[in-house]
Protein backbone atom coordinates (compact mmCIF):
# COMPACT_ATOMS: atom_id res chain seq x y z
CA UNK A 1 0.00 0.00 0.00
CA UNK A 2 2.79 2.41 0.86
CA UNK A 3 4.52 1.70 -2.46
CA UNK A 4 1.27 2.56 -4.32
CA UNK A 5 0.91 5.80 -2.32
CA UNK A 6 4.53 6.63 -3.12
CA UNK A 7 3.87 6.13 -6.83
CA UNK A 8 0.70 8.22 -6.65
CA UNK A 9 2.54 11.00 -4.81
CA UNK A 10 5.43 10.94 -7.27
CA UNK A 11 3.16 10.96 -10.33
CA UNK A 12 1.20 13.93 -8.98
CA UNK A 13 4.06 16.05 -7.63
CA UNK A 14 7.80 15.72 -7.96
CA UNK A 15 10.54 18.05 -6.79
CA UNK A 16 12.18 19.04 -10.09
CA UNK A 17 15.78 19.35 -8.89
CA UNK A 18 18.34 17.22 -7.15
CA UNK A 19 17.86 15.98 -3.60
CA UNK A 20 20.38 15.53 -0.81
CA UNK A 21 19.35 13.01 1.84
CA UNK A 22 21.29 14.29 4.83
CA UNK A 23 21.93 13.49 8.47
CA UNK A 24 24.50 12.01 10.77
CA UNK A 25 25.92 8.55 10.32
CA UNK A 26 23.38 5.82 10.98
CA UNK A 27 20.35 7.92 10.03
CA UNK A 28 19.60 5.86 6.92
CA UNK A 29 20.72 8.27 4.19
CA UNK A 30 21.64 5.54 1.72
CA UNK A 31 18.53 3.42 2.22
CA UNK A 32 16.17 6.39 2.04
CA UNK A 33 18.11 8.00 -0.81
CA UNK A 34 18.01 4.83 -2.91
CA UNK A 35 14.24 4.56 -2.43
CA UNK A 36 13.61 8.22 -3.32
CA UNK A 37 15.84 7.87 -6.40
CA UNK A 38 13.91 4.79 -7.49
CA UNK A 39 10.54 6.49 -6.94
CA UNK A 40 11.64 9.52 -9.00
CA UNK A 41 13.61 7.62 -11.62
CA UNK A 42 16.69 9.67 -10.72
CA UNK A 43 20.23 8.29 -10.40
CA UNK A 44 21.46 7.68 -6.86
CA UNK A 45 24.90 8.91 -5.80
CA UNK A 46 26.46 7.43 -2.67
CA UNK A 47 28.37 10.33 -1.15
CA UNK A 48 30.52 8.05 1.00
CA UNK A 49 31.99 6.55 -2.19
CA UNK A 50 33.42 9.99 -3.04
CA UNK A 51 35.45 10.39 0.15
CA UNK A 52 39.20 10.55 -0.47
CA UNK A 53 41.06 7.52 0.94
CA UNK A 54 42.60 9.72 3.67
CA UNK A 55 39.11 10.56 5.00
CA UNK A 56 38.04 6.92 5.09
CA UNK A 57 41.28 5.99 6.87
CA UNK A 58 40.75 8.70 9.51
CA UNK A 59 37.13 7.76 10.14
CA UNK A 60 37.97 4.03 10.25
CA UNK A 61 40.50 4.85 12.97
CA UNK A 62 37.86 6.80 14.93
CA UNK A 63 39.32 10.21 14.07
CA UNK A 64 36.68 12.87 13.32
CA UNK A 65 36.97 14.78 10.06
CA UNK A 66 37.72 18.49 10.07
CA UNK A 67 36.34 21.11 7.72
CA UNK A 68 39.61 20.88 5.77
CA UNK A 69 39.00 17.13 5.35
CA UNK A 70 35.40 17.62 4.23
CA UNK A 71 35.82 20.40 1.63
CA UNK A 72 37.45 18.20 -1.08
CA UNK A 73 34.74 15.57 -0.51
CA UNK A 74 31.97 18.16 -0.79
CA UNK A 75 33.64 19.53 -3.94
CA UNK A 76 33.53 16.02 -5.46
CA UNK A 77 29.82 15.74 -4.64
CA UNK A 78 29.25 19.22 -6.08
CA UNK A 79 31.01 18.20 -9.31
CA UNK A 80 28.78 15.11 -9.59
CA UNK A 81 25.69 17.29 -9.18
CA UNK A 82 26.92 19.83 -11.73
CA UNK A 83 27.99 17.20 -14.27
CA UNK A 84 24.86 15.06 -14.04
CA UNK A 85 22.59 15.33 -17.10
CA UNK A 86 19.60 15.93 -14.82
CA UNK A 87 18.52 15.74 -11.21
CA UNK A 88 19.97 13.11 -8.89
CA UNK A 89 19.54 11.93 -5.31
CA UNK A 90 22.67 12.04 -3.14
CA UNK A 91 23.36 10.58 0.29
CA UNK A 92 25.57 13.12 2.07
CA UNK A 93 25.78 14.11 5.74
CA UNK A 94 25.82 17.85 4.85
CA UNK A 95 26.24 18.63 8.53
CA UNK A 96 26.86 22.38 8.37
CA UNK A 97 25.04 25.33 6.81
CA UNK A 98 28.21 26.23 4.88
CA UNK A 99 28.38 22.72 3.41
CA UNK A 100 24.74 22.83 2.32
CA UNK A 101 25.22 26.27 0.78
CA UNK A 102 28.20 25.03 -1.24
CA UNK A 103 26.14 22.08 -2.50
CA UNK A 104 23.25 24.39 -3.43
CA UNK A 105 25.61 26.41 -5.61
CA UNK A 106 26.54 23.25 -7.55
CA UNK A 107 23.04 22.02 -8.42
CA UNK A 108 21.91 23.59 -11.70
CA UNK A 109 18.24 22.54 -11.34
CA UNK A 110 17.91 23.52 -7.68
CA UNK A 111 18.40 21.42 -4.60
CA UNK A 112 16.23 20.11 -1.79
CA UNK A 113 17.39 18.53 1.46
CA UNK A 114 15.71 15.69 3.32
CA UNK A 115 17.13 15.79 6.85
CA UNK A 116 16.86 12.42 8.59
CA UNK A 117 16.63 13.19 12.29
CA UNK A 118 16.73 10.80 15.21
CA UNK A 119 17.63 10.63 18.86
CA UNK A 120 21.15 9.68 19.83
CA UNK A 121 19.81 6.40 21.25
CA UNK A 122 18.09 5.41 17.97
CA UNK A 123 21.15 6.39 15.93
CA UNK A 124 23.57 4.50 18.20
CA UNK A 125 21.39 1.40 18.04
CA UNK A 126 21.37 1.51 14.24
CA UNK A 127 25.14 2.03 14.03
CA UNK A 128 25.84 -0.89 16.37
CA UNK A 129 23.88 -3.28 14.14
CA UNK A 130 25.22 -2.34 10.73
CA UNK A 131 28.12 -4.14 9.13
CA UNK A 132 30.64 -3.28 6.46
CA UNK A 133 30.74 0.49 7.02
CA UNK A 134 33.92 2.39 7.83
CA UNK A 135 32.28 4.86 10.26
CA UNK A 136 32.52 3.58 13.84
CA UNK A 137 29.76 4.28 16.36
CA UNK A 138 32.35 6.13 18.45
CA UNK A 139 32.13 9.10 16.03
CA UNK A 140 28.38 9.59 16.47
CA UNK A 141 28.80 12.16 19.25
CA UNK A 142 31.17 14.28 17.14
CA UNK A 143 28.77 14.18 14.21
CA UNK A 144 25.87 15.24 16.43
CA UNK A 145 28.01 18.07 17.84
CA UNK A 146 28.93 19.21 14.32
CA UNK A 147 25.38 19.06 12.93
CA UNK A 148 23.84 22.50 12.41
CA UNK A 149 20.09 21.93 12.43
CA UNK A 150 18.68 22.75 8.98
CA UNK A 151 15.19 23.53 10.28
CA UNK A 152 13.91 26.65 8.55
CA UNK A 153 16.30 26.48 5.60
CA UNK A 154 14.71 26.83 2.16
CA UNK A 155 13.66 23.60 0.44
CA UNK A 156 14.49 21.49 3.48
CA UNK A 157 12.30 18.94 5.23
CA UNK A 158 13.02 16.98 8.39
CA UNK A 159 11.81 13.42 8.80
CA UNK A 160 11.94 11.51 12.10
CA UNK A 161 13.73 8.19 11.62
CA UNK A 162 12.06 6.42 14.54
CA UNK A 163 9.61 4.72 12.16
CA UNK A 164 9.74 2.13 9.39
CA UNK A 165 11.75 2.71 6.23
CA UNK A 166 8.51 2.74 4.22
CA UNK A 167 7.02 5.42 6.48
CA UNK A 168 10.19 7.54 6.31
CA UNK A 169 10.28 7.39 2.52
CA UNK A 170 6.54 8.03 2.24
CA UNK A 171 6.84 11.12 4.47
CA UNK A 172 9.88 12.39 2.55
CA UNK A 173 8.19 11.93 -0.84
CA UNK A 174 5.06 13.69 0.40
CA UNK A 175 7.05 16.66 1.69
CA UNK A 176 9.14 16.87 -1.49
CA UNK A 177 5.97 16.79 -3.56
CA UNK A 178 4.64 19.82 -1.72
CA UNK A 179 7.72 21.94 -2.50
Amino acid sequence: MIEKRQKDTVSEHRFPGSIIVMGVSGSGKSSVGERIAKAYGYPFIEGDALHPPENIKKMSEGIPLTDDDRWPWLAAIGRKLAENAGPAVVACSALKVSYRQKLRECAPEGLAFVHLHGSEAVLAERMQHRTGHFMPASLLKTQLATLEDPTGEAKTVTVDIDQSLDAIVDEALGALGRM
